[in-house]
């Protein structure tokens, strides 16, 4: 998947701005892309200038003017073909996970620490996404929105993301335990 696919998505919920749709990367897309405001602007210019998206200038009296996006046709059917592609597997990449292999051969306090960091800020995002769930299904419960919810995309994606980082919350906090206990034995004279 490139940028342009997830830039495109992001804008169908309707007209952002470059500023805008930066906040709804950091709030939502960010789940399963991440990217910097830099490059959405860039990747905003390249779509405008391919006619995947339409830009208009909106005039402000007391801060700068913006520019509005939208996908446009050309944009939306840039979205099918993506969709109708065969995705390729996701794969994981982590540092941390490098120092746990090494955990029989190294110190593992700081090790330790990092994975409780991990798994704060894991739970951090959990807070995060359910918020954000509850705000997109409002006083629908969960499901009758996934059966009749007008735009389930951002749902769906919110709830992999909540799925995952559970996962990593619980598993940082485990593996976190697992070497806190074999530290301590291994310090406990037999």
């Amino acid at each position: 998947m490139a940028l342009r696919h997830a830039v495109l998505a992001a804008l169908l919920d309707g007209e952002f701005s470059g500023y805008q749709l930066a906040k709804a990367f950091d709030v939502g897309v960010a789940n399963f892309w991440h990217a910097l405001p830099q490059q959405l602007y860039a990747e905003l210019t390249r779509l405008e200038r391919e006619g995947m998206v339409t830009g208009r200038q909106v005039v402000q009296e007391t801060r700068p003017n913006k520019r509005l996006f939208r996908v446009t046709d050309a944009g939306l059917a840039e979205l099918e073909r993506f969709a109708a592609a065969v995705s390729k597997p996701a794969f994981i990449r982590d540092d941390l996970l490098v120092k746990v292999q090494a955990a029989d051969r190294i110190d593992t306090g700081p090790v330790i620490g990092q994975l409780e960091e991990r798994a704060a800020a894991a739970d951090a995002k959990v807070k995060l996404f359910g918020e954000l769930l509850r705000r997109m299904r409002g006083d629908t419960d969960e499901e009758e929105f996934l059966s009749r919810g007008t735009r389930i995309g951002p749902y769906l994606t919110c709830l992999r993301g909540l799925a995952f980082e559970e996962g990593h919350r619980d598993w940082c906090l485990r593996i976190a335990g697992v070497l806190r206990a074999r530290r301590s034995a291994a310090r406990t004279p037999r």
